[in-house]
């Protein structure tokens, strides 16, 4: 890997299969059963200009669980960028601070000119509607550890991503990571307007994919291995979309109906989370609650190791990890939330 992690397009497969590895010695430590301080003393700077809970918890408490600290700036109010401080200067004098930056901007493009001032590692924590390569790659450990539970194969599987394809962009660094595989059949369903970009979908069909493009949720998904469905993302809608968007049924919205007239028992549900609860929205329905199918709160879980993974191995240290394990000695519940499935 780069000295970044910027896009899943530095990424070849050689290099994803490393950190799903590296992740999976992780688990250990990820699951609070042992601990290490391979990273006492190093310190990482969290710069998120856009409202985040998932991704900066995350990425702070992988990088704690691995030894180090953090230091925490959120929104363009609390940061020198109010006072026009340029995106070169801000990275340079943050890498006179911290060993590695995780960037969060609204701006595409914004944390890889970010990234160019300075030699400390920077993650992008999502730019905008660009990408989102970690959650990229959790998403793919989850898919390969839910498999791997069903005794499932990545090649050939038939996979849906439905929801805000356009601005998702979780969906865009997700459906590159997964062209890098085995031949894989793509379904995309999206309201009107909301397509998964062209290039993307040409990009895919390219490496030999089979990309199908579909106008509604109301078909025959039986051979469905996984239903990845995201928020819409109305924060990004220009005033146009806005008012076209305002007729739209809730025809996309994934739930249990959906699930047991459409799906099969094993069809495995993911969201990248936010998921929007509100009644009325097109996006995955709470009455999925407690079925062993819905995998999004096991899918934040492994947004640990495989976070832990991309900081071990952007700072070199994935060889030593086991050196420094010991037991933990504070009370674990076996199950973190209480309607999770025991499998």
């Amino acid at each position: 890997m780069n000295t970044h992690l910027l896009s899943v397009d530095s990424l070849d497969r050689d290099a994803v299969d490393h950190l799903l590895r590296v992740a999976s010695r992780m688990e250990p430590i990820a699951q609070r059963r042992k601990v290490t301080r391979v990273l006492e003393g190093a310190v990482l700077g969290n710069l998120f200009f856009e409202a985040s809970t998932r991704t900066r918890v995350s990425f702070n408490a992988a990088f704690c669980r691995l030894g180090g600290s953090v230091c925490d700036t959120t929104g363009f109010t609390f940061s020198s960028m109010a006072k026009g401080e340029s995106l070169y200067d801000t990275s340079r004098v943050m890498s006179g601070y911290c060993d590695a930056i995780v960037m969060r901007h609204p701006d595409q493009g914004s944390v890889a000119e970010f990234a160019e001032a300075t030699n400390v590692p920077v993650i992008n924590g999502g730019d905008g509607p660009g990408e989102h390569p970690s959650q990229a790659l959790l998403d793919l450990y989850t898919i390969d550890k839910e498999f791997t539970r069903l005794g499932k194969h990545l090649g050939g599987a038939h996979l849906l991503l439905t929801g805000d394809l356009k601005h998702g962009r979780t969906v865009h660094s997700l459906i590159k990571l997964l062209s890098l595989y085995a031949p894989l059949r793509i379904t995309l369903v999206s309201p009107p307007g909301l397509e998964m970009p062209s290039q993307l979908v040409d990009l895919v069909a390219s490496r030999g994919h089979r990309v199908e493009q579909r106008e509604s949720l109301d078909s025959d998904f039986r051979d469905l291995d996984v239903v990845y469905t995201t928020r819409i993302q109305k924060e990004r809608f220009t005033d146009e979309l806005s008012e076209s968007f305002a007729g739209v049924s809730q025809d996309f919205r994934v739930d249990r109906a959906f699930l047991d007239n459409h799906c099969s028992a094993t069809t495995l549900v993911m969201h990248p989370l936010p998921r929007d609860s509100r009644p009325g929205t097109n996006d995955l329905n709470v009455d999925l609650n407690g079925d062993p199918r819905l995998a999004i709160f096991r899918q934040t879980d492994n947004g640990i190791p495989m976070r832990m993974a991309i900081f071990a191995t952007l700072l070199k240290v994935e060889d030593v990890i086991e050196q420094e394990m010991r037991d933990v000695r504070w009370f674990v519940p076996a199950q973190y939330g209480v309607d999770d499935a025991s499998f």
